[in-house]
C-alpha cells in the first residue's frame, strides 16, 4: 500500500467520478459565478464577448482535468496532491476574472496574473499526464504536442495585456484559436480514454454545476428586496426554466452519447470524446450561462430595485442574453443529436430560430410576460417531444 500511494494509479473501465473531482469543480462553480458577474458589470456587446471569452479559458482548464480523470486515478497519492496544487491555483484564476482583460489599480496586475495562473494550470496538467503516460510513447508524443498551441496561446494573451485598447480582445480571440485548434488538428490518435462512464459523468455534472448557476442568479437577481406575489410566481417560473433545461439535457442526449461513446473503441471513442465533449459542450455550457445573466436581469427587474418596475420590459444585451442563450443551448443539443445519431433534432432548431425572431418583439412586454413566454416554450417543446416518442412505436 505505501508504494501505491507513490505512484500514479491507471484508472480502469469501471472507473466513476471520484469525491476529490467533486471538490475540484467547486472551484468551478465559483469560476462560472465570476464569469456571470463579469458580463452583468459590463452590459454591452464587448463586455459579454469578454465574458465568452473568460469562459473559453476556463473550460480548457476544466477539460484538461477531466480528460486526466479518464487515464488515472486523481484521488491516490502524488496524483492527489497535483489535484490540490491545481485547484489553488485555478481559485486565483477564478479571483482574477473580473481583471482578467481590465486592470484594476492598487493591486496586482489582474490580466497578468490571471494568464500566469492560467498557464501554471495548464503546466501542471501536462506534467500530471505526462507522468501518467510514462510507458506510452504515442501519448507523451500527443502531449508534446500541445504545447505547439499552448505556449504561442500563453505568449499572445501577455502580448494582449502589454498591448490593451481594443486590440486586446482581439489577441484574445487569436490566443484561444490557436490553442483550440492545435489540439483539434492534432487529432484523437494518440489520445487514451479507459472509462466512458466517467468521463460522460464528469460533463454531465459540468452541465449540473452551469444550471445551477442559473439558480443562483435568480436568488441574486431577487436581492434582498421583499418578496411579491410577482417575484414568487416568477421565480416558480425560472426554476421551472432551468428544469426543462435539464430535461432537454438529461432525458435523451445524455445517454445517447454516453451509450456511443462506450461502444467505440480505441481512435473513434477519442474522436467521439473530442467531438461531443471537448468541443460541443462549449456553446451548451455558454448558452446556460447566458440564460443565467438573462435571469439575474430579469430579477433585477422584477425586484422592483432602484430604476426598475416590475412592469418594466428586459431590453438589450440582457434580453439578448436570455433569448439567445437559450437558442444556442439548443442548438448545442440538436448539434450533438447530429453527430452522435446522424441527424438534426428539427424541433429545437425551430424554436431556438422562433426564439431569435421573436426576441424585438419580447424587449416590449414586462419581464415578467417574458419570461413565462421563454420557459413555457421549453415546456411545450418537451411534451412534442414526449408525445411524439411516445406514438413512434405505436406508428411502427
Amino acid at each position: 500500500m505505501p508504494t501505491r500511494r507513490l505512484h500514479l494509479v491507471r484508472a480502469d473501465e469501471g472507473h466513476r467520478v471520484t469525491t476529490i473531482e467533486l471538490f475540484f469543480d467547486l472551484v468551478f462553480v465559483y469560476a462560472i459565478t465570476q464569469t456571470t458577474e463579469l458580463m452583468s458589470g459590463r452590459l454591452s456587446l464587448l463586455g459579454l464577448g469578454e465574458g465568452l471569452l473568460v469562459l473559453m479559458v476556463l473550460w480548457w482548464c476544466w477539460c484538461s482535468y477531466a480528460w486526466l480523470g479518464t487515464m488515472i486515478h486523481v484521488d491516490h497519492g502524488i496524483a492527489r496532491l497535483a489535484m490540490f496544487g491545481a485547484m489553488a491555483v485555478m481559485f486565483l484564476v477564478a479571483l482574477a476574472v473580473p481583471q482578467a482583460l481590465t486592470n484594476q489599480p492598487g493591486g496586482l496586475d489582474g490580466p497578468l496574473l490571471f494568464v500566469a495562473c492560467y498557464g501554471v494550470v495548464r503546466m501542471l496538467h501536462l506534467v500530471a499526464y505526462l507522468g501518467a503516460a510514462r510507458h506510452d510513447a504515442e501519448l507523451r508524443l500527443v502531449l508534446l504536442k500541445m504545447l505547439r498551441g499552448l505556449v504561442p496561446s500563453l505568449a499572445l494573451l501577455v502580448i494582449a495585456d502589454v498591448v490593451g485598447g481594443p486590440w486586446q480582445p482581439a489577441l484574445w480571440v487569436v490566443a484561444l484559436a490557436v490553442d483550440y485548434l492545435n489540439v483539434y488538428l492534432t487529432g484523437p490518435a494518440g489520445w487514451r480514454l479507459h472509462s466512458p462512464a466517467h468521463f460522460a459523468e464528469r460533463f454531465g455534472l459540468i452541465v449540473i454545476i452551469a444550471l445551477g448557476e442559473s439558480i443562483v442568479a435568480i436568488g441574486i437577481g431577487i436581492g434582498h428586496v421583499p418578496i411579491t406575489w410577482l417575484v414568487a410566481g416568477s421565480a416558480i417560473c425560472g426554476i421551472a426554466l432551468s428544469a426543462g433545461m435539464w430535461w432537454t439535457y438529461f432525458d435523451l442526449v445524455a445517454h445517447v452519447a454516453e451509450s456511443r461513446l462506450a461502444r467505440a473503441e480505441g481512435v473513434a471513442r477519442t474522436k467521439i470524446a473530442t467531438d461531443s465533449y471537448t468541443y460541443l459542450h462549449l456553446p451548451l455550457i455558454a448558452g446556460i450561462v447566458l440564460v443565467a445573466l438573462g435571469l439575474k436581469k430579469t430579477f433585477v427587474t422584477l425586484s422592483g430595485s432602484v430604476n426598475h418596475s416590475p412592469v418594466d420590459a428586459l431590453h438589450g444585451v440582457a434580453l439578448w442574453a436570455l433569448t439567445g442563450g437559450l437558442a444556442l443551448y439548443l442548438v448545442a443539443l440538436s448539434s450533438l443529436r447530429r453527430r452522435n445519431l446522424g441527424s438534426w433534432n428539427r424541433q429545437r432548431l425551430v424554436l431556438a430560430a422562433v426564439l431569435l425572431a421573436l426576441t424585438p418583439l419580447l424587449g416590449h412586454v414586462p419581464a415578467a410576460l417574458l419570461l413565462l413566454i421563454v420557459t413555457a416554450s421549453v415546456l411545450l417543446l418537451i411534451a412534442f417531444e414526449r408525445t411524439s416518442l411516445a406514438r413512434r412505436p405505436a406508428a411502427e
